[in-house]
């Protein structure tokens, strides 16, 4: 499948370069934008440190399905220039926009069959693109629906409950350094500041812990997938329920067994120091499988493309 190099033009001018795969055959295309989550990640979701891995298998296999798929990398992360740290959540909801009307007015590119996918933080701005913009089906990876504040005390309850027993015993005083934390982190006024004595992206922390998910919720029109593991350590899966509720015309929702926060199933006991040997593995190709499928329902594939589930359906 064809790859061609695409560069978004952010608002203030920022240069993001980014990745639009094509699929085989005349267009134009369905597509979709690709949004990953927090931190300085690339086009493929990945840090040095941590490799994601989403990008590249979800775009193949999309394109295989009929879709054109763009992802691009965060300011300050691999070709994209910037600093990430000096970056606000507003502004990485800001380059989603960009990127999404940038997509639609590719040659390319269907303009009335397009849609975003988005994982972890890129489901927040997935539901701000789909509240505000044309946005014809949005896929939400790991997403919550309530406050930011809400949804980092509740990540921070369940990974304290699957540490060692003797750390467990400290989480009162493990609460209370939280609560010094982030009642620090609101005080600020700088895009970067020292948080425990690291350098920290303050100003995204303040619009993060400040931003609410429902009012976006409620003013999607457009068809939502909301799919969440029932092993995530970082959002509650409980969410969907209300993302059901709160989606005008309702949302479909799966809480798939097993999967992780990091779109791994680990069928055993599973913490943060899973993560590593999960990463080792691809994305869950069910979830995969059930992304395509639906988004081709949604956005119409071109005529004739085998759906995900036929391609894999025992003979």
């Amino acid at each position: 499948m064809p790859e061609i190099d695409m560069t978004v033009t952010a608002v203030d001018g920022t240069p993001l370069t980014g990745t639009l795969t094509l699929p085989v055959g005349p267009g134009p295309h369905p597509a979709v934008l690709l949004l990953h989550g927090s931190g300085p990640l690339d086009r493929d979701g990945n840090t040095r440190k941590v490799a994601m891995n989403l990008g590249r298998p979800l775009a193949a296999a999309l394109a295989a399905e009929g879709f054109a798929v763009l992802r691009y990398d965060r300011r300050g992360a691999r070709a994209s220039p910037g600093a990430w740290r000096a970056t606000g959540f507003t502004d990485h909801c800001e380059d989603a926009a960009a990127a999404l009307s940038a997509l639609a007015e590719h040659p390319a590119v269907r303009p009335d069959a397009v849609g975003v996918i988005g994982h972890s933080e890129g489901a927040l701005h997935a539901m701000s693109l789909a509240a505000r913009h044309d946005v014809g089906a949005v896929v939400l990876l790991a997403g919550y629906a309530r406050r930011g504040e809400e949804a980092l005390r509740w990540q921070a309850r369940s990974i304290i409950q699957g540490l060692p027993a003797p750390v467990r015993l400290l989480r009162r005083p493990l609460g209370a350094l939280g609560n010094r934390v982030l009642a620090r982190i609101k005080k600020t006024r700088t895009d970067v500041a020292r948080i425990a004595g690291f350098p920290a992206n303050a100003r995204w922390m303040r619009e993060n812990l400040a931003h609410d998910t429902r009012a976006d919720l409620v003013a999607i029109h457009a068809p939502v997938l909301a799919v969440t593991g029932d092993k995530d350590l970082q959002v509650d899966p409980a969410d969907l329920d209300e993302m059901r509720r709160l989606v005008p015309g309702g949302a479909e929702i799966h809480r798939v067994p097993d999967l992780t926060h990091i779109l791994r199933r680990d069928p055993g006991r599973h913490t943060l120091r899973s993560y590593r040997r999960l990463l080792r593995d691809p994305v869950d190709p069910d979830l995969v499988n059930l992304i395509t499928a639906w988004l081709a329902r949604q956005l119409g594939a071109a005529p004739g493309q085998m759906r995900a589930e036929e391609r894999t359906r025992p003979s």
